[in-house]
């Protein structure tokens, strides 16, 4: 999923400029965050654990030089900030030998930074299993779907258990994934919904994730990642 975490952040020093976005997604070396991964499933107990992220020195990607996040999920990306906003240009798994290219720019904040500005990157469900077939994980089966990404609103008002965050950005992400649902429903286009909150000087400050299922079939969840502490 796009775990983008906020804050202030000089990016462009090469180029002597701050570009939309910077105040709300720091990738300076040395910047760290803790977060609460709190996933709620149909009928079963709610799983919780932490995630750290952190921003490393910038390296050299294709000529250009791209700040590299490292999760301590096993995932590391590389992140570039211009005037169309911040994006992702490559990730790396454990089990990847170097870093994968995207395709294309995968935004995690596009400029201009008002309500209504809107952008598309792929997703995947994370939370969708069938409740008795294999693989149980719906990701394992399906290639990504587009997700439909929108700034909704600014200057939001945030609380949460590590305090009170103002002037936030709240973007809201909506794709589908057609499934068989049940021998009743058939066919049907299953919701999988991000909201996040970009707050200045603070980074990502709550991402919640939606697939309900509502499915004889199949059971569905809600993830919310919640900042516990930052630096």
């Amino acid at each position: 999923m796009r775990y983008a975490l906020l804050g202030l952040l000089p990016l462009l020093a090469a180029c002597g400029a701050r570009a939309p976005g910077d105040a709300l997604f720091p990738l300076e070396p040395g910047r760290q965050w803790t977060y609460e991964l709190r996933t709620e499933r149909e009928n079963e107990p709610v799983e919780r654990e932490t995630r750290v992220l952190e921003t490393l020195p910038a390296e050299p990607l294709d000529g250009a030089p791209a700040f590299r996040r490292r999760s301590d999920g096993g995932v590391d990306y590389w992140l570039r900030s211009d005037a169309s906003g911040i994006y992702r240009v490559a990730s790396k798994s454990d089990v990847d030998p170097g870093p994968q290219r995207d395709r294309e720019p995968r935004y995690v904040l596009k400029a201009p930074i008002a309500p209504g500005t809107s952008w598309r990157a792929g997703t995947t469900a994370y939370l969708l299993m069938r409740r008795e077939s294999f693989p149980r994980e719906v990701r394992y089966s399906h290639a990504e779907v587009p997700m439909n990404y929108v700034i909704e609103a600014l200057g939001e008002t945030l609380e949460l258990r590590t305090g009170r965050f103002e002037g936030c950005v709240r973007v809201r992400g909506q794709a589908s994934l057609r499934l068989f649902a049940d021998p009743v429903a058939g066919w049907r286009d299953l919701p999988l919904i991000t909201t996040e909150w970009y707050c200045p000087g603070v980074g990502l400050a709550k991402l919640v994730r939606e697939e309900p299922a509502n499915s004889a079939f199949l059971t569905g969840g809600r993830l919310t990642m919640e900042l516990l502490e930052w630096h």
